[in-house]
């Protein structure tokens, strides 16, 4: 199964990623964020929370995380945020680690909650923003699409990590035996949308048509955010 995943997402040119550099201004090394094209929202990254009958779980995660398990509940970002008092993103801040200040204060007790995981989305979140992007896209299943790798996570520093393929396969990525996260980058061919994932964070930026983002922001599966302070 692994190399029926990597045959459907060959090797790319490194220079498919010129255009993110230059469009991001930056080199790429936690992953390329672009700003909005014209508008961007944040796919936020899954957390779970522990019922009575859940199991062990690590509380944070680096890496691609899968649903914890029996007993453990989606945990939305706005019901936790409302729960105790915190904004979903405070201002000026990306989705992350310093989200949820309130958190201990207001009686999460540590092993409550599995936070999301840093630099990729969980496979649930995966999921639902492949299916959404399939469902947006003109070509739907076909819309030719790329994946960029970060150098952090391949451990290679020397050449760009590219890989090509369909929209419609996209969500083999999740189980991509190189690599221990989703695509730090997934664009459209085209270039009319970008998500990016940057390595310390804890969700996806969108980019695209401004159409496109108010229906993933919208969208009653996915939990997303404008966040226009990072546009």
């Amino acid at each position: 199964m692994p190399d029926d995943i990597l045959a459907l997402w060959p090797l790319a040119p490194a220079f498919e990623t010129d255009w993110l550099a230059a469009l991001a201004q930056d080199d790429g090394l936690t992953g390329y964020e672009a700003p909005g094209l014209p508008d961007a929202a944040w796919v936020l990254g899954g957390m779970y929370e522990r019922g009575a009958a859940a199991g062990d779980s690590v509380n944070e995660a680096q890496g691609r995380d899968e649903h914890p398990g029996p007993g453990w509940e989606r945990l939305r970002w706005a019901e936790l945020a409302a729960r105790i008092g915190d904004p979903v993103v405070p201002q000026g801040l990306y989705p992350w680690s310093r989200c949820f200040p309130s958190a201990q204060e207001a009686g999460i007790r540590p092993g409550s909650v599995e936070w999301p995981a840093e630099g990729s989305l969980d496979r649930p979140t995966w999921d639902q923003l492949i299916r959404f992007l399939t469902a947006h896209s003109p070509r739907g299943a076909d819309t030719a699409c790329l994946a960029y790798y970060n150098p952090i996570v391949v451990r290679d520093f020397e050449k760009e990590h590219v890989r090509s393929g369909r929209l419609g396969d996209a969500r083999s990525l999740f189980d991509n035996p190189d690599v221990l996260h989703t695509p730090s980058n997934l664009w459209a061919a085209d270039r009319s949308w970008v998500a990016c994932t940057d390595y310390d964070l804890w969700g996806a930026k969108v980019c695209g048509p401004r159409p496109l983002v108010e229906t993933l922001l919208a969208d009653l599966e996915i939990e997303a955010v404008r966040l226009p302070w990072t546009s």
